[in-house]
């Protein structure tokens, strides 16, 4: 087969811990045809097909620093591929919506995109959960000043971020001395003019913010539980946080069972959901990662679970 990835660039990826490099490396070994691209080369145009410019053929090395040689560079269009993967990392900006909107074109012209398009733009990562209040903490969505401090008062301890932050970047704790509560109201609606997301904050972070991946709606036996360092609120890998792998709880399996199937059957054939003790705080939809650090520590092979879902989804 051949696979487009429409991912970031080649060059950025550590392929130490890269997902996207993991699925590569996995198709490889099948035999399959690597092609990638970034998302400012997809173009389309009446009368013609939504077409990757310069797409570049690649073949893997086994090199960790030159990981990858370019085989062959031409213009592809998506629909004569056999999967394309939509991989560019979050955030999800207009730029990343008018992408999506062009490979649901694509879709539209015979191209199978992974995930589905119109179900990335109907899964923003923060609010997504606001479909399945019953396996979340208290949450608040705004831009009013007023409703956070009234929310604040209820709660007492409370977590803040704003729905376009990704890898930790603008969150926030106020405890209940809410010491610079005003300020980081300002600093994260702009005055009233943008939406925040506002959650209790859950004791049990300390035991590890965890990264439980979906993969064709049944959940990988093994999560990331990234751990936050001194005295960081915050365990995300991106900030200092430290992954462990560990197996699924019984409430972390309740969890991806009950999302599972409903999740997939959107065209979501790879799932993050974000937990936080009993609690869903984010699900993940765009670009959903952990894979090489999940296999390294478990043994539990990943990549491999995700391309036989690939494969299974296109046959």
């Amino acid at each position: 087969m051949k696979l487009l990835f429409v991912a970031d660039p080649l060059a950025t990826f550590k392929t130490y811990k890269d997902s996207t490099f993991a699925m590569m490396r996995e198709a490889a070994k099948r035999g399959h045809t690597l092609v990638a691209c970034e998302v400012n080369q997809l173009v389309w145009q009446r009368g013609g097909r939504v077409t990757a410019r310069r797409a570049q053929e690649i073949a893997l090395t086994g090199d960790a620093q030159d990981w990858y040689t370019v085989t062959a560079t031409a213009d592809l269009v998506l629909a004569d591929v056999d999967a394309v993967l939509m991989r560019k990392d979050p955030p999800f900006d207009s730029e990343f919506f008018y992408a999506t909107h062009l490979l649901s074109q694509a879709e539209r012209e015979g191209a199978k995109v992974f995930n589905k398009p119109g179900s990335l733009r109907e899964h923003p990562e923060k609010l997504a959960i606001l479909e399945f209040p019953q396996f979340i903490a208290p949450t608040l969505v705004t831009r009013d000043a007023a409703e956070v401090r009234a929310f604040h008062a209820e709660q007492r301890d409370i977590i803040l971020k704003p729905l376009d932050g990704m890898g930790g970047m603008g969150i926030f704790r106020v405890k209940d001395d809410g010491l610079n509560l005003g300020s980081i109201i300002e600093t994260l609606n702009k005055d009233g003019t943008q939406t925040v997301m506002v959650q209790r904050f859950i004791p049990a972070i300390t035991e590890g913010d965890k990264r439980i991946l979906i993969i064709g709606g049944k959940p990988v036996p093994y999560c990331l539980a990234r751990i936050p360092q001194g005295n960081e609120v915050r365990g995300n890998l991106a900030v200092g946080g430290k992954g462990v792998a560990r197996e699924l709880t019984v409430r972390d399996r309740e969890l991806a069972e009950a999302l599972g199937p409903t999740l997939a059957a959107r065209g979501l054939l790879l799932v993050g959901l974000d937990v936080i003790g009993e609690h869903i705080t984010e699900i993940n939809v765009t670009s959903p990662t952990c894979f090489q650090e999940i296999t390294d520590q478990s043994g539990f092979d990943v990549a491999k679970m995700f391309i036989d879902a690939l494969e299974a989804a296109l046959a």
